[in-house]
């Protein structure tokens, strides 16, 4: 999907032919020398400069990673060599580099590369994730995303795609966007449907409970929340000591039958750092998917660096029949957060076609 990307990009650009004419012109004015002289170094000069008008136009990412090309223009002419400073704008913090590629324009829609890149270290991979913590500011209403697109081991640099959407139908060439990012998140790992043996003949139907506020929840409890004098506390399993579990960075802390509902519990230690989370579901005989009623969300020791999250999955499966599904989860975990302070702040500008 990287190359595609890219090679999509860069496709949408080509190179100004008022730029090639004025690249041209200043060679001849910095070139001036005998007429033996400039027969015989006038062309190569010209199609040097050509060649690198094409190769910096057309492939702004080659550009800015390739400093030899550069080097290569101020051998030919200084003067033309600052025609190519990068249009490219970039903001640097914590060893990261944050950079926009390009930007392209199609009425009230703009599409937008930003890279980053690690530069002193492996923080940066092909599953880093903003983590929610990118903000984009804009001069007008509209809708935006942000995904990852592609990864370039060599240079250590995720590229994602912004797309941004005015609301109204109108044309925003010329507005100005700033986007930013707090954080972000790699060394993802995904467990998918793995199996989580569980011997449902010692699974207690007299457990431990406590009622505790919840922070969130999702399926049948939300509809409970909305009734009138809900305190918004539910009752839970106490969490027992952490037993073997198949998942780094998430611990299993509970199972058992509350009034006749299947209880399975999870804690993950500053979780605010992670992200880390997943759901667990049951398969019958034939291999249908059943998946939980409903889980609720807590937290222990909130502000503190003990800070400890908690979900609590409930399935409506009565005991008696429990012994015929088998039990499975799916997991994302995080290995690290980079945190850091990134702004680039640049004009949308339509692409010239010529």
């Amino acid at each position: 999907m990287f190359k595609e990307k890219y090679i999509s990009m860069n496709e949408q650009i080509s190179p100004d032919k008022e730029l090639v004419n004025k690249i041209i012109h200043s060679i001849d004015e910095t070139k001036r020398e005998t007429i033996k002289s400039k027969t015989f170094f006038r062309r190569p000069i010209i199609i040097l400069a050509m060649f690198l008008v094409i190769v910096l136009t057309v492939s702004p990412v080659l550009a800015v990673n390739v400093p030899a090309v550069y080097k290569l223009m101020y051998l030919v002419s200084p003067k033309v060599a600052r025609l190519f400073v990068p249009v490219q704008k970039s903001c640097e913090d914590n060893g990261v580099r944050m950079e926009v590629v390009s930007v392209k324009i199609g009425g009230n829609t703009a599409q937008i590369y930003i890279t980053m890149q690690d530069l002193i270290g492996d923080r940066v991979d092909e599953t880093t994730d903003l983590f929610d913590s990118y903000s984009i500011n804009r001069p007008f209403d509209g809708s935006a995303t942000c995904e990852r697109v592609g990864y370039d081991k060599a240079t250590k640099t995720a590229t994602f795609l912004i797309s941004v959407t005015e609301y109204g139908n109108k044309k925003i060439i010329g507005d100005k966007i700033s986007f930013t990012v707090r954080e972000f998140l790699s060394g993802k790992r995904v467990y998918s449907d793995i199996p989580i043996a569980i011997d449902w003949r010692n699974v207690n139907n007299t457990p431990l409970t406590r009622m505790v506020s919840i922070n969130g929840g999702c399926g049948s409890i939300v509809k409970e929340l909305k009734e009138p004098n809900y305190e918004n506390k539910v009752k839970v399993l106490v969490s027992s000591k952490k037993t073997c579990f198949p998942v780094e960075g998430i611990e299993f802390r509970g199972i058992g039958y509350v009034d006749g509902m299947l209880h399975i519990q999870t804690s993950v230690m500053k979780n605010l750092t992670k992200d880390n989370h997943g759901y667990f579901f049951l398969t019958d005989k034939k291999g249908n998917k059943i998946e939980s009623d409903y889980s609720v969300s807590f937290v222990e020791n909130p502000n503190t660096n003990n800070r400890i999250d908690y979900t609590e999955y409930v399935f409506k499966i009565p005991q008696s029949e429990i012994g015929k599904y088998s039990l499975f989860g799916t997991f994302i975990t995080n290995r690290m957060l980079t945190q850091g302070n990134w702004k680039v702040t640049f004009p949308l500008e339509e692409t010239k076609n010529n």
